[in-house]
């Protein structure tokens, strides 16, 4: 299974060759870990790489009800998707982004940004259908309580861990990415502060137990994020279009709003109101005053350097909009001048041609020989 169309060979494990055959070598550890799963002596192995692990069974009134909780186990979960999603990434940009940009003639520049801005268009695309779905049928957004009552949750359903699983692989996968994507120097630093910013919030919910707190906030958050990027994929087709990046900054200062307003409501009144405020790591609690004092420091400070960035590049962007069109009033508009017509003898000359002055072109007047 190839993912690219390759005319050059490059020597057996060289930089080159890992470069260009990441998804190749990523699909074939995943299915060695697939192939596993047939035999008995390697199955409990192959689960450990696939299936979330620390299940627990809670009896209910009707049944039992299969809960998760977190544990180091997870990290070859982690690792395993991170391979996955590697080999997603490659179909991607292979299939689609690569057959859009062969239609848009980009510059190395924006095709670098294009890539980028579609990759990031399609996780946050599928990211928030999936946290809307879990949202809703866990119940969180018709019992707002439920984000902050109860706590520690430690216990998880199924399809909660996974996601929490997936998008630590997701982030995860982004960094040896740079790499593979020979993403430029100067382009580094700044995917680098988005990329440690979100896996620090999701590791922080995931770990703290704050996980229904995550995914109402993430939703908010990847709505924003899948709105700005789609609107960059609109506007490298055409540069004229910018109707989507209005509603972008009209929608972003709102969820800044939105997500801190919900951020203090649950830590810093509705966990500070319970009962259970003690600091204990074994039984997964860090309901005390300065765990809640870390968290909401860290929330306001991402949000404020945030909206610090837009308000930045909003006024750059105005700026730089007003020299343009001041500069366009300045240029005088430049009248044409008429064609001169320079008469000679009999003649005169018209776009370098000589004519009579009747309109036929003149005779040359025959030398007698001597």
């Amino acid at each position: 299974m190839a993912f690219r169309r390759r005319t050059k060979s490059y020597p057996l494990f060289s930089q080159e060759f890992v470069i260009h055959n990441h998804a190749d070598i990523g699909f074939c550890l995943v299915l060695c870990v697939l192939i596993g799963l047939m035999f008995e002596v390697t199955a409990k192995t192959a689960f450990l790489f696939i299936l979330p692990q620390y299940n627990v069974s809670v009896p209910t009134a009707d049944s039992e009800m299969v809960y998760y909780h977190y544990g180091p186990k997870d990290l070859v979960t982690i690792l395993f998707y991170v391979f996955i999603t590697i080999i997603l990434h490659a179909v991607v940009q292979e299939y689609i982004l690569d057959k859009i940009s062969k239609r848009l003639h980009l510059s190395k520049v924006k095709h670098s940004k294009f890539n980028e801005s579609g990759q990031l268009a399609v996780f946050h695309l599928s990211s928030v259908t999936w946290c809307f779905y879990v949202v809703v049928t866990e119940g969180y957004i018709t019992n707002p309580r439920s984000l902050w009552e109860d706590y520690p949750h430690v216990y998880l359903s199924f399809q909660v861990k996974f996601f929490y699983l997936c998008q630590l692989a997701y982030w995860l996968h982004t960094l040896p990415e740079l790499y593979f994507q020979k993403v430029r120097k100067e382009e580094v630093p700044r995917q680098l502060q988005y990329i440690c910013l979100y896996l620090v919030h999701v590791a922080g919910a995931y770990l703290l137990n704050l996980s229904r707190l995550g995914l109402v906030l993430l939703l908010l958050q990847y709505s924003t994020e899948f709105l700005f990027y789609t609107a960059r994929l609109f506007y490298f087709a055409d540069e004229n279009n910018e109707k989507l990046f209005n509603a972008w900054a009209a929608t972003f200062g709102v969820t800044r709003l939105f997500i801190l307003t919900l951020a203090v409501l649950a830590i810093g009144f509705g966990l500070a109101r319970t009962e259970n405020q003690t600091f204990d790591p074994e039984k997964g609690n860090f309901n005390s005053l300065l765990c809640r004092l870390l968290v909401l420091l860290l929330l306001c400070t991402a949000q404020a350097w945030l909206m610090w960035r837009f308000i930045h590049s909003q006024l750059r962007h105005w700026r730089e909009r007003w020299t343009e069109q001041s500069a366009k009033r300045r240029l005088p508009a430049t009248p044409r001048l008429p064609a001169r017509l320079t008469k000679r003898e009999t003649g005169y000359h018209e776009n370098g041609v000589v004519k009579a002055e009747n309109g036929a072109s003149p005779r040359t007047k025959k030398l007698k020989s001597p």
